[in-house]
């Protein structure tokens, strides 16, 4: 009896060896037969090219700027998504500062979509303020106080890589460049332009990222610096939000010498202006909601229209259907403010 149980043991042990080594062949035979990348997976970032790039790599910014990243590594049969929202942001970022120059940075080494080509081709027809490039990570970690820290694997130890990825280059490309930073779920609704160096708080507590400018030297420089050593001494892979508020909020802690967004007045941060959550987060993200219903709708757009952008809160908003011929706040300011975009996008937007 001992030899037989020890024997089924053994060959329990070798059935979950071989299982093991099985699925993960499989995922690798899947991965490279279908050019198919899960949402927390970053290998799309050490390949060169898969297909020849629509857009050219991105060089140099000059000006003023605004920049939208994405970082996924999500495809569907060699190609990859912008979706409709993502270039409402776009659009809507374009068609209030004609003034500035707005730029998607993407990483993806696949090509666009067909559908995603034509809406980022419309907006590059309508808007010669937008340009949109990709990047090649290693090269643009190139040169920069991350550089070294970077290529230690640090994205490696991320729950979600992908997110993090795009707190790191936020930081990263502001501390390059210059400008404004923008999630791709904002909807800017009025012009940016005379505005450099704040942030906006989401409560009166921190100070949240979405919404982002550092000026290329003086005052923004300095405050770049120290999102970037913030971001290396204290980055977490295990928590969500760390890298991303967590830095700014941390940053400007230290240098107006305050513990919470609502005490950071730009006299005690030396001219750093955080807004109050009125002014990029309107709606609190546990009514995210709102955007999408008409109940309260005049209550939530005079919110929205006192606002000079708002964040959509993309992670619990995403599967919200918006209907062209509905009358909810989203889709009332995406026909005002992405116009081109939201004409493309029917029935559903």
């Amino acid at each position: 009896m001992k030899i037989k149980k020890r024997l089924g043991i053994i060959i329990v042990f070798c059935l979950i060896i071989l299982v093991h080594l099985v699925s993960n062949d499989l995922v690798k035979f899947i991965k490279n037969k279908f050019n198919y990348f899960s949402n927390d997976d970053i290998s799309c970032y050490r390949i060169p090219a898969i297909a020849e790039s629509n857009f050219p790599i991105f060089d140099s910014a000059s000006g003023k700027n605004i920049f939208f990243h994405e970082t996924s590594c999500v495809t569907k049969s060699g190609t990859f998504n912008i979706n409709c929202r993502q270039a409402c942001a776009i659009e809507s970022a374009a068609y209030s500062n004609a003034e500035m120059s707005v730029i998607l940075l993407y990483i993806n080494p696949f090509k666009l979509s067909n559908h995603s080509l034509n809406l980022i081709s419309k907006l590059l027809k309508y808007y010669p303020n937008i340009q949109v490039r990709r990047i090649l990570v290693e090269e643009y970690m190139k040169y920069t106080p991350i550089e070294k820290w970077f290529a230690s694997g640090i994205l490696q130890s991320s729950r979600w890589p992908n997110s993090h990825m795009s707190d790191i280059l936020r930081y990263l490309t502001l501390w390059k460049f210059g400008g404004i930073y923008l999630d791709l779920d904002v909807v800017v609704t009025t012009s940016l332009v005379n505005l450099t160096n704040f942030a906006g708080a989401e409560d009166w507590m921190d100070v949240a990222a979405g919404v982002i400018s550092f000026s290329e030297n003086g005052l923004g420089r300095r405050i770049a610096n120290g999102c970037l050593r913030d971001l290396m001494r204290n980055f977490r892979g295990d928590l969500w939000g760390n890298n991303g508020p967590g830095v700014i909020t941390r940053t400007l802690q230290k240098f107006c010498s305050v513990k919470y967004a609502k005490d950071m007045t730009s006299k005690r941060c030396n001219g750093f202006k955080v807004f109050p959550p009125s002014v990029f987060y309107p709606i609190f993200y546990k009514d995210w909601r709102r955007y999408f219903q008409t109940e309260d709708f005049n209550a939530t757009m005079k919110l929205i229209n006192s606002a000079r952008a708002i964040h959509l809160w993309n992670k619990l908003s995403f599967a919200e259907k918006v209907y062209h011929n509905s009358k909810v706040p989203y889709a009332i300011i995406a026909e005002k403010y992405c116009p081109h975009t939201f004409n493309e996008c029917t029935p559903v937007f």
